[in-house]
């Protein structure tokens, strides 16, 4: 990112990377322009915005293999015209021979940290979870859909079969993962060829994955969840010493929440509830905010990211404490997100220097991912978040299927006795972070981005971008970030020495990262009724935007000739 200026009055101001894309009828965001192309034909065909998000997201499963999957999880937030907004959680869960024990914990490792020996809950069968991906999509569909299923999905059979070119971003990805891409004979015959990584510009063609794909496009989510492929995964896992059985895969259900809701300077911030801990850990960090004139402070001074900093390990600390799946633990959400426990937190924040924090409220019973933003003219939102969890997921394909399996066991506690310990069917807490921020009921934002635990804070900080700040979309989204959860302070590179050293004489261990979390795309919805798309320089993000219409009523075309 090039910055123009760095103002420490107001906002800063940048010469961002990417462009913004307008439309009247309707915008698809995602993080690949195949995808925002997938997205974009259903609403040409007259689908709405559900149709159009489906559809991406099947896309995306074939473009950016190395972060969505059939066997993944994912949040979707939706907002329908009537302006009702429901929460469709289709996270991964424990499988049903799950049990507390099951991995060895690394001694010493500190808490925040489920390391295990020999990575079982990181590569490999043995961290694989029960898969809600494709069982969510379908729900989405039938229940706010317009477009048969085999319909959505024909953009994404398209691709596999007939194959895209590799970005370099995808490129770059396979690179990062190829020590354990390697030990898998399928993957590392598709994504390195003759043991080298596929360069950039290479066609990619997946048949075994179209034909699972057309599979489903056939009999629906029943192929995977019960069928054909679901006894393809199940008798590899048997064979491998996975714990994924063809029960979690027959028996798994989605989850429709209501989400959570809280005032910001008279917005209104809505996101999604426990299991999740981004609603509640964004609108708790935004009413502490809310006791400072952070506007005034300035878009990347020292005060002001010494204070976001401080913030976040409050965040991260009550996190670590109480939020986990509601169903095992009492997450104490109205607590957490009352101004009167933000004023107690604030009151304990020196903003001369930095300091530990430890968790304010107690359970009352004992990186890698994908987003798009998608809206249609009729006032249908959707913010969904997708993922096979860390690059590439579990790092291998599950034989006669094309499918990368997630890696999601590697998120729950491998200790006994905390919030986030294993327990059989118990539901993965994300920081999946598919937010909206509404005025006077209308809603104004949609926004998220993949990141693994930097989801959360970087979706706040946008918020606080165009909210105190007053940036421009685009600016929001491509904006330098800060991430910690109480040790090392992260800081994109972008953000100034002078900065960077105002935050080390405060105590803060700064380490400089290229980027903070990932790829960021985002929806703007103007009083005129059309609509802005931003997609950030950290990922291949293209918003594309429909105008125009059918004919006016009556028109006919009349044929002249001369003779």
């Amino acid at each position: 990112m090039s910055v123009r200026a760095w103002r420490t009055r107001a906002a800063t101001t940048f010469t961002t990377e990417k462009r913004p894309a307008t439309g009247s009828r309707g915008m698809v965001v995602t993080n690949h322009p195949l995808a925002s192309a997938a997205g974009s034909e259903m609403l040409a065909a007259g689908g709405n915005a559900i149709d159009a998000a489906v559809a991406a997201q099947f896309a995306l499963t074939v473009v950016e293999p190395m972060m969505i999957g059939l066997i993944g999880g994912g949040t979707a937030h939706i907002r329908t015209a009537d302006g009702t907004h429901t929460v469709l959680d289709g996270m991964s869960v424990v499988p049903g021979a799950g049990t507390p024990d099951m991995y060895r914990p690394i001694p010493g490792a500190p808490p925040e940290v489920f390391d295990v020996a020999d990575q079982e809950n990181t590569v490999g069968p043995k961290s694989v979870a029960a898969p809600g991906s494709l069982r969510a999509w379908c729900l989405a569909l039938q229940r706010f859909g317009t477009m048969p299923l085999a319909d959505v999905m024909q953009p994404a059979i398209r691709l596999a079969a007939r194959g895209f070119t590799v970005t370099p971003y995808l490129n770059d990805c396979i690179t990062s993962a190829v020590a354990d891409l390697v030990k898998d004979p399928l993957i590392a015959a598709r994504y390195m060829p003759g043991g080298s990584v596929l360069p950039a510009g290479t066609r990619l063609v997946q048949g075994d994955y179209a034909e699972a794909l057309t599979l489903i496009a056939q009999q629906g989510e029943g192929a995977l969840h019960g069928g054909p492929l679901g006894d393809l995964v199940a008798e590899h896992m048997a064979r491998t010493g996975g714990y994924v059985s063809r029960a979690d895969l027959a028996t798994y259900r989605v989850v429709e929440r209501a989400p959570l809701r809280a005032p910001y300077r008279g917005w209104e911030i809505v996101g999604p509830p426990p299991p999740a801990a981004s609603g509640v850990h964004i609108l708790q960090m935004l009413n502490i905010l809310e006791g400072y004139d952070v506007g005034a402070m300035g878009f990347g001074t020292v005060d002001t990211l010494h204070l976001l900093a401080e913030v976040l390990k409050i965040a991260f600390a009550d996190r670590a404490a109480a939020t986990a799946d509601p169903d095992f633990v009492a997450v104490p959400v109205a607590r957490l997100i009352s101004k009167d426990y933000a004023a107690e937190r604030r009151a304990r924040i020196d903003l001369a220097k930095a300091q530990a924090w430890g968790p304010g409220v107690s359970p009352g019973q004992g990186t890698h991912t994908t987003h798009l933003t998608v809206a249609d003219g009729m006032g249908n939102v959707v913010a969904s978040t997708q993922t096979i969890n860390n690059l590439f997921g579990a790092r291998y394909i599950v034989p006669g299927t094309g499918m990368i399996p997630n890696n999601y066991m590697s998120n729950f506690d491998p200790r006994p006795g905390r919030a986030l310990s294993i327990a059989p069917g118990k539901r993965v807490t994300t920081s999946m972070s598919p937010v909206m921020a509404l005025r006077d009921g209308n809603v104004v934002y949609a926004l998220g981005l993949p990141g693994g635990k930097k989801i959360f804070p970087s979706a706040m900080q946008a918020l606080v971008n165009l909210i105190d700040h007053g940036m421009s979309l685009q600016e929001a989204v491509e904006a330098p970030r800060i991430w910690t959860e109480g040790v090392q302070l992260e800081v994109e590179g972008s953000i100034p020495e002078a900065v960077q050293a105002g935050l080390a004489a405060r105590g803060h261990t700064i380490q400089v990262m290229p980027t903070v979390a990932g790829g960021m795309n985002a929806i703007q919805f103007h009083e005129d009724g059309s609509m802005t798309g931003a997609a950030c320089w950290r990922a291949d993000g293209t918003p594309m935007g429909t105008g125009g219409g059918l004919a006016r009523a009556g028109v006919r075309f009349v044929l002249e000739t001369r003779r």
